[in-house]
């Protein structure tokens, strides 16, 4: 099999999917499979090196999810590039430029097609008053994936969302996320970390991590903690760990309703680690994930979570027993997950242990090898599920 990956976001851009991707694409080469990546320019100030495996293209953000990115793209560069690797499958990860890029080579050379899910942009459409949109979308998207012999999705839930679409269950395939435990664990002097940043470590340590933005429920995540603070725990402080279109009407909210907020702006690696072990409780509002992987990570470095009724989250906190799930946009329900947790630290500790064992048994490898497993599959099916005509 030799693979070409067709996306519009990749390392080192940081975010769920292009992690993923990247993951993907190394795991492909440590087994020996041959891939050519076709990916935007990661924004400015982000390096990317040289890498030959991989074809960059200028590049500009889109404005509903600015992680993914509109290339620029040149049709003979990308021909040029794929007869001199010669793909047996090509893989289309985001439904933009590149992505159509691949779907027209995959039909137009008659090569075997796979795809995957990654985003409900139909559920950030409302947060943006482009709610008019929707069925527009789904046509599109209906059509992006028509000729696509596996759909992979990231979670029980987002198949059944698709199912529920009309999508046809042969063509659709669970493709979870795994952990790695090296990386996100729950060591940390919590003391010494805290103090650095010049938060006492006495206090009641509230995270939440990911983009700021409408569609993650960032205010209802400030208005909870809000409550919290004011009606349970006031030694509380709440954490903001990312940067996004949102983070100065976020500041403007925490300041204007004196809310004890630290705002770290972007943070990744060693030092978001250090966050989420040093934490009490991680609390993640949003209702749009199709996986949600910062939840996982949570749950790797032993914090309970608090997350939404909605999404991808679903499949991995089980309600009570690893996390608290909280009807999507309800501010009190997540308050009062908050203070049940707070109130309780036999559960809370109960709840890390289980979240912390359940992460431990997310291997990435055994995920990528049944992914391969389906790919390898795919190719071998030939010509015969490209089912548009030229």
């Amino acid at each position: 099999m030799r693979l070409a990956l067709f996306t519009d976001t990749y390392e080192p851009e940081v975010n769920g999917v292009a992690r993923t991707l990247g993951r993907w694409v190394d795991y492909l080469r440590r087994k020996g499979v041959p891939v050519q990546v076709f990916a935007p320019d990661p924004a400015l100030g982000l390096p990317h090196g040289a890498a030959a495996s991989v074809e960059r293209f200028a590049s500009l953000p889109f404005f509903l999810y600015p992680e993914c990115r509109l290339a620029l793209v040149n049709p003979v560069h990308i021909r040029r590039a794929l007869h001199a690797f010669s793909p047996t499958l090509i893989h289309v990860a985001t439904p933009f430029n590149l992505g159509l890029c691949g779907i027209h080579y995959a039909r137009k050379y008659e090569i075997p097609l796979i795809a995957s899910y990654h985003t409900h942009f139909d559920r950030y459409l409302p947060f943006y008053n482009l709610q008019w949109m929707v069925k527009m979308l789904w046509r599109y998207m209906n059509w992006f994936h028509y000729d696509c012999s596996r759909i992979f999705v990231p979670s029980a839930s987002t198949k059944s969302d698709l199912l529920q679409r009309g999508w046809e269950e042969e063509r659709l395939s669970i493709w979870p996320r795994g952990m790695d435990t090296k990386r996100f664990h729950p060591a940390v002097d919590r003391k010494g970390h805290l103090e650095s940043h010049g938060i006492d470590s006495s206090n009641f340590i509230v995270l939440y991590v990911g983009r700021l933005a409408p569609e993650k429920n960032v205010d209802v995540a400030l208005a909870a903690f809000a409550k919290f603070q004011r009606t349970a725990c006031p030694e509380a402080r709440l954490v903001v760990a990312g940067d996004g279109p949102s983070a100065i009407s976020l500041k403007e909210q925490a300041e204007q309703h004196d809310i004890p907020v630290h705002f770290l702006g972007f943070t990744a690696g060693e030092e978001l680690q250090k966050w989420y072990a040093a934490s009490d409780i991680f609390l993640f509002p949003s209702p749009t994930e199709t996986f949600g992987n910062v939840v996982l990570e949570a749950m790797a470095c032993g914090t309970p979570v608090v997350t939404a009724n909605r999404g991808g989250v679903t499949d991995t906190v089980e309600h009570g027993l690893t996390g608290f799930l909280c009807e999507q946009g309800d501010a009190d329900a997540f308050c009062d997950a908050l203070t049940e947790l707070y109130e309780n630290p036999l559960m809370r500790y109960r709840m890390a242990s289980l979240a912390l064992a359940y992460s431990r048994k997310q291997s990435w490898d055994d995920i990528f090898d049944r992914l391969l497993a389906e790919c390898q599959l795919a190719a071998c099916e030939g010509r015969s599920r490209i089912r548009h005509t030229k």
